[in-house]
């Protein structure tokens, strides 16, 4: 019986450690949205978004991912932004989607420009750079034939300016 007792306690005590760990990880991280005035941007692509994605300026995070919607008249993908109030935008800010790292999340950065103009709330970032697709970039660079060297009709390697320096003691070439 007494064995049953100090199992169920240390249960107790892991189950408790394990709410302390989780209520940190949630407070410490930036995982709650940003209420504050809402902007879209269109995209061409939007590969790794995500509704509570992070909205970040210089890596910092200044707002959320609200929604991610396509224009059936432009087939474009349209996305919704929450933006901290604090953050004013200029009208010629730049959205683009980047990674967290080589297989990291997505998120939308913003690039602010040097215009006087804001973008008001409810408007739209005109200027926006769609997610490069690893997949693509991978299968374009295996696919893709090699370059030729050297000029049409002129040996690869042989020739003035070929940038091959000549071997040693041969002559130079005229």
């Amino acid at each position: 019986m007494k064995g049953n007792m100090i199992e169920a306690v240390m249960g107790a005590v892991v189950l408790l450690i394990a709410a302390v760990f989780l209520f940190f990880a949630y407070n410490t991280s930036q995982v709650k949205s940003v209420a504050g005035y809402t902007l879209s941007a269109d995209f061409q692509r939007i590969d790794g978004i995500r509704d509570g994605g992070d909205v970040r300026v210089s890596g910092i995070k200044v707002g959320s991912v609200l929604s991610e919607t396509l224009d059936p008249k432009t087939y474009l993908a349209t996305v919704r932004l929450s933006i901290d109030p604090k953050v004013q935008l200029p009208d010629d800010t730049v959205a683009e989607i980047v990674s967290a790292g080589l297989l990291g999340d997505k998120y939308v950065s913003l690039v602010p420009g040097g215009s006087d103009k804001m973008i008001p709330p409810g408007g739209t970032i005109k200027y926006t750079q769609a997610s490069v697709s690893l997949e693509n970039l991978i299968g374009s660079m295996i696919f893709t034939p090699p370059a030729k060297k050297g000029g049409e009709g002129e040996p690869s390697g042989s020739g003035p300016g070929s940038g091959e320096l000549p071997a040693p003691g041969a002559a130079p070439p005229k």
